[in-house]
């Protein structure tokens, strides 16, 4: 005859969890929140030291009469209050005049610089679509500016501008022969110019590699659709690619306007310490009245009303996009 177990009928079906093992998933739940904190604690701190503090001290200078004769202890500097800020906006004396023209050289700069990358990286990204032999090469090809080093890359740019031993004018004035003689490009006029074909070319690679990806989430279905009802190429990029976009120009434009509104790298290390008044970047501008002048103070105000800019035209541009964003989706 077989044994069968019996259960005791006694014995619980469940047991009971004991208060050790109950208080163990409150443990393993709230050690689960904490991680994420715990691993942003190290950026967090690096932004605090990096950015902030750096920031903080800046608007605190920019209330202080902070020249030349306090550099050795600049916390001694008596405190002027608005007066930094009422000289940088007095646009009837010198150093107001030389800010606002500073500011509307960088505006035109920006809206330019901004708008070319944006055409060209999408030109680019959407011509790179397509299947053909050489394409990896050409990707490959159109993200060297972007890998390059930036002081190297410019450094590079300001010898072909060269007046008389650079390649630009060896090429358009010796050998096609355009102009009565070599031109400067680096002084005068021609600076603008110059500093515009360097940001672009620096910054297109971005809007071409940002613009590439946002095109692989398009499904291909749509434009063999389009292409079935007798749409062309011009009317697909207008209506599938560039309304699928959206999103990604979105992001795009901001990132690149905030970049090109504060470069500071691409002119100094194309003219110096002091730019030619055609290419007068605010962020150079900035420089020039901090360290030349040794009026650290004024430079500290110009600087917190850059900030401030720059906050307020990011906001208006963030609510008029999701507005935007929201009414499309309605």
């Amino acid at each position: 005859m077989t044994e069968t177990a019996v259960a005791h009928p006694t014995e619980p079906a469940v047991r009971k969890a004991t208060p050790g093992e109950a208080r163990a998933p409150r443990r393993s739940g709230r050690r689960r929140i904490a991680l994420p904190y715990l691993l942003l604690l190290p950026a967090l701190l690096l932004e605090l030291l990096v950015h902030l503090v750096p920031m903080l001290m800046g608007i605190t200078m920019s209330f202080k009469e902070l020249t030349q004769f306090y550099i050795r202890n600049w916390g001694e500097a008596p405190w002027s209050g608005l007066d930094n800020y009422t000289v940088a906006i007095d646009f009837d004396a010198p150093v107001g005049q030389a800010l606002l023209k500073s500011f509307l050289t960088t505006c035109l700069f920006t809206v330019l610089s901004v708008g070319l990358c944006w055409l060209l990286g999408t030109a680019a990204a959407i011509f790179l679509q397509e299947n053909f032999r050489g394409r990896g090469f050409l990707r490959t090809l159109f993200l060297v500016p972007y890998a390059l080093p930036v002081y190297a890359a410019v450094i590079t740019w300001a010898f072909m501008f060269q007046r008389d031993n650079g390649l630009i004018n060896h090429v358009l004035h010796d050998q096609l022969g355009i102009g009565d003689s070599p031109a400067f490009w680096l002084i005068g006029d021609n600076a603008f110019y110059t500093l515009l074909v360097v940001s672009v070319w620096k910054g297109w690679p971005f809007a071409f590699l940002t613009v590439m990806a946002g095109l692989q989430n398009i499904p291909r279905d749509m434009y063999e659709a389009a292409a079935l009802d007798g749409a062309g190429v011009w009317k697909q990029i207008r209506h599938i690619t560039l309304p699928s976009l959206r999103s990604v120009n979105q992001v795009l434009v901001l990132v690149l306007f905030l970049w090109t509104f504060n470069d500071f790298n691409t002119p100094f290390v194309l003219f110096g310490k002091a730019a030619p008044e055609s290419a007068d970047l605010i962020s150079l501008h900035i420089y020039q009245s901090s360290f030349q002048t040794w009026n650290f103070g004024t430079g500290s105000a110009m600087s917190v009303l850059l900030l401030l800019f720059l906050l307020v035209v990011t906001g208006v541009y963030l609510l008029l996009t999701s507005r935007g964003r929201k009414t499309s989706d309605v």
